[in-house]
């Protein structure tokens, strides 16, 4: 009976990260419309915090300041860091470097938690399957281009969004334990809107008021904040706590995998050979790391 009930957060997790891979193509169309990256961040978090309010405890701070700054790193590392960090990377490297990149975050997860945490222990199974996945992604985010440039600065950028959403998940295992899942949410929505705002300061808000009456626009940023940050970010807060933080990051790798099918039904772009073994090996590696070792 438990082994069932888990299962259920094992599918939880695979059809959250479907979501966030197509959010990669709403964002792209977001651009394509005018609206800048951390504009659509601003109001996706936005929308995301007005909706989790009427949920969430009437509790305005954590129970101590050191849990309130930690939620502050969480709303930092999980929303503007990362979302900026991968955001500018895509304006000066490639696409499929940082692709690539940061889908190593569910590797990086699993050598901070054994650095950090040092509570889960990964089985030679989990480490193996991170070895395939990832060979995986890299099949499926270049499909049939063997395009490498490398960009010091884009890739560093790239990393270092990696290494964000890896401690954000470390984060929030910490933090869940403490609070409800909705109150640790709500903050993350907050201090990720407060901590963007800075970044208007450089470059200032420019889509027009007017822009919004397009229904592809509305229509992508209710995508991006009601499902894609209210409803995911609370529901993979769950299932970092009852999967572990090693073990639902691995779910990570299928990322580009929803990327590329939704790229395909919805752009027009074509599927090579290459990508379909790609999507064999992710598979693959996520079975493998999520098999129970005995």
């Amino acid at each position: 009976m438990k082994a069932k009930g888990y299962s259920v957060y094992h599918f939880i997790a695979v059809c959250i990260v479907a979501v966030w891979g197509l959010t990669f193509i709403s964002t792209k169309v977001l651009i394509n419309n005018g609206l800048t990256p951390q504009e659509i961040f601003l109001l996706r978090f936005l929308m995301a915090y007005a909706g989790i309010w009427f949920l969430s405890p009437r509790k305005w701070f954590a129970d101590s300041w050191r849990d309130e700054l930690w939620l502050l790193a969480g709303g930092v590392t999980g929303g503007s860091l990362y979302f900026l960090t991968e955001n500018t990377a895509l304006g000066v490297t490639q696409t499929t470097n940082v692709a690539f990149i940061v889908c190593t975050t569910p590797l990086v997860t699993t050598l901070l938690s054994l650095w950090i945490c040092r509570k889960e222990k990964p089985a030679r199974s989990l480490l193996l399957g991170s070895v395939l996945a990832l060979a995986g992604v890299a099949l499926v985010v270049m499909n049939g281009r063997f395009v490498l440039k490398l960009s010091p600065l884009g890739d560093f950028l790239s990393l270092l969004a990696s290494f964000s959403w890896a401690f954000y998940s470390l984060i929030m295992n910490k933090m869940n334990g403490r609070y409800p899942t909705v109150f640790v949410t709500r903050k993350i929505f907050f201090y990720g809107v407060l901590t963007i705002l800075p970044a208007f300061i450089l470059q200032p808000w420019q889509f027009p008021l007017e822009g919004f009456l397009r229904p592809v626009v509305m229509f992508n940023l209710l995508f991006l904040g009601v499902l894609a940050s209210l409803v995911c970010y609370a529901v993979w807060n769950v299932v970092l706590k009852r999967l572990g933080t090693v073990r639902a990051s691995n779910y990570i790798y299928l990322n580009p995998l929803f990327t590329l099918i939704g790229s395909v039904c919805l752009l027009d772009e074509r599927l090579t050979m290459m990508a379909v073994a790609g999507i064999f090996l992710i598979l693959g590696g996520v079975y493998c790391a999520e098999k129970k070792s005995r």
